[in-house]
């Protein structure tokens, strides 16, 4: 058996975060246009007593080391399913911002599962894995695959998206963290009353993503949840506001926030905008990267 494993895992932007009305069972139905951008976690995997998780990187006093982490509920998942002991020590190396609106506790639940089964040699198939990412939460299935995707149901459904070629975003990170849930609980109080049109993926942006046009894209870009977390996090404005005088093509709030996210032109472009964003007070830390990315990968 394998002694140790690593798994690498990507962030996520949403290039469109078009949500439905809040549905029976308290989840909204979405057409959730992902991409995987080259911000990582990398989940370690070694044999122990005992289930445990430790993590380390920016903000990791932040994450939650108990069974509720989505990488250890992925190992108990895999183990429950293959009759095996989840006597495993997971390691997290975050990266990804905690509680920024870029998937960071989705991706260490994709990475994790992939880890396990490399580790446990339970060859799931890509189907199981995506079934157990899909019990796991909304956005997991999407960060074992990586890529581009159009996510629909309540995100877990994936279709994957051709990406005609490389674009180029710069991350601002806030100064406090979001909860998703209170983002959707503010987006169904500004609506109450009101008939929510469902969800669709935007043709003209998923062409812009197949040509690699980024211009393109950034005329079709769209975050149902912007004003949500906008409405609970005022401040967000003036970030956004900072990235566009510096030259952003696009806008917007990552997902649920409150990270902001801007689309430039070329990769020179994004260093510029960075540095300003950085300059201007705004927020406390600044990424500067491309997409897309690949998924969930074993190292080594």
């Amino acid at each position: 058996m394998t002694e140790t494993v690593t798994v690498r895992v990507p962030a996520k932007v949403n290039v469109q975060l078009a949500v439905g009305g809040a549905r029976p069972d308290g989840f909204h139905d979405l057409a959730n246009v992902f991409l995987a951008v080259g911000l990582y976690d990398e989940v370690t995997v070694t044999p122990a007593d005992e289930l445990r998780v430790t993590c380390a990187g920016p903000d990791a006093a932040q994450v939650p080391l108990d069974r509720t982490n989505l990488a250890a509920r992925a190992a108990l998942e895999l183990a429950r399913r293959h009759g095996i002991d989840p006597a495993v020590h997971l390691h997290i190396a975050k990266d990804i911002p905690v509680a920024g609106g870029m998937a960071g506790g989705s991706a260490d639940g994709a990475g994790a599962l992939l880890a396990c089964d490399t580790l446990w040699g339970t060859n799931s198939s890509r189907e199981e894995l995506l079934d157990i990412c899909a019990e796991l939460g909304s956005d997991v299935p999407f960060s074992l695959a990586g890529g581009a995707a159009l996510g629909t149901g309540r995100g877990e459904k994936l279709r994957l998206l051709d990406v005609g070629g490389t674009f180029h975003w710069v991350f601002a990170m806030a100064e406090r963290g979001l909860s998703t849930p209170a983002v959707f609980r503010e987006f169904d109080r500004m609506n109450e009353g009101v008939r929510v049109p469902e969800p669709v993926a935007s043709q003209d942006l998923l062409d812009a993503l197949a040509k690699g046009d980024a211009g393109a894209l950034a005329r079709t870009v769209s975050n149902d949840l912007q004003s949500a977390a906008l409405s609970l996090f005022p401040a967000l404005a003036d970030t956004l506001a900072a990235g566009r005088a510096a030259g952003a093509l696009a806008a917007l709030v990552s997902g649920s926030g409150p990270t902001t996210a801007f689309l430039a032109p070329d990769a020179e472009s994004a260093r510029v905008i960075g540095r300003a964003l950085h300059a201007s007070g705004t927020c406390r830390a600044v990424r500067v990267t491309q997409s897309p990315a690949p998924g969930a990968t074993v190292l080594g």
